[in-house]
């Protein structure tokens, strides 16, 4: 393992750490764009899989997923998934949506990204 806590690997290329600030900051896309036209999908049965974690002396960061929206000129569609808590970690698929966005809420959090295929 590294500093950062996440493992060392072929991998290294994909993982990274993202400064997530305080809202009304825009939101920070984990991964994707707010300026992409065209959702991401990839092969059913290997779909990327994005593991999230809050750093333990960061702040809770509310995260979730974006859709482009139709027309394509307006604001991509956000749906929140949840929150992580400082030291907490998910893992979700990436699949059907143009990005993964986080937002803070009184202070700034790290929040450290692996992406990986699924098994």
């Amino acid at each position: 393992m590294n500093a950062s806590g996440l493992a060392t690997s072929k991998w290294s290329l994909l993982q990274y750490k993202v400064r997530v600030r305080p809202t009304p900051a825009p939101f920070q896309c984990l991964w994707g764009s707010a300026t992409l036209i065209q959702d991401i999908n990839f092969p059913a049965d290997k779909p990327l899989i994005m593991h999230i974690y809050n750093d333990p002396y960061g702040a809770p960061v509310t995260f979730g997923t974006q859709v482009v929206a139709n027309p394509p000129n307006a604001p991509p569609t956000q749906t929140t998934l949840g929150t992580l808590q400082p030291g907490e970690r998910v893992s979700i698929q990436v699949q059907g949506f143009s990005g993964i966005f986080a937002t803070a809420g009184a202070a700034e959090s790290t929040v450290y990204c692996l992406i990986k295929e699924s098994a």
